[in-house]
């Protein structure tokens, strides 16, 4: 589990790294907000580091079934 702070922090440690690219993909899937508004909600990221959060995530769904489980389970329980 990653606390709110650690998603906005600039720790670039793996435990916190992938979470926090999960968490900027739902937001561009189930937002209107743009690349760089969702940047500036992650610590002030730039808008180019949400878009590779975003394209990595939508690899990864493709070529690894528990990520695409795991995505797919926080996206139902968002939706809910």
């Amino acid at each position: 589990r990653v606390d709110r702070t650690e998603m906005a922090s600039k720790r670039r440690a793996r435990a916190v790294v992938r979470p926090r690219q999960v968490a900027m993909y739902l937001a561009k899937v189930l937002t209107p907000r743009s690349y760089p508004e969702i940047g500036r909600k992650f610590g002030g990221r730039d808008h180019s580091t949400v878009i590779h959060a975003v394209r990595l995530i939508e690899e990864l769904r493709t070529r690894d079934a528990d990520m695409d489980g795991d995505v797919r389970t926080l996206l139902r329980q968002l939706e809910d």
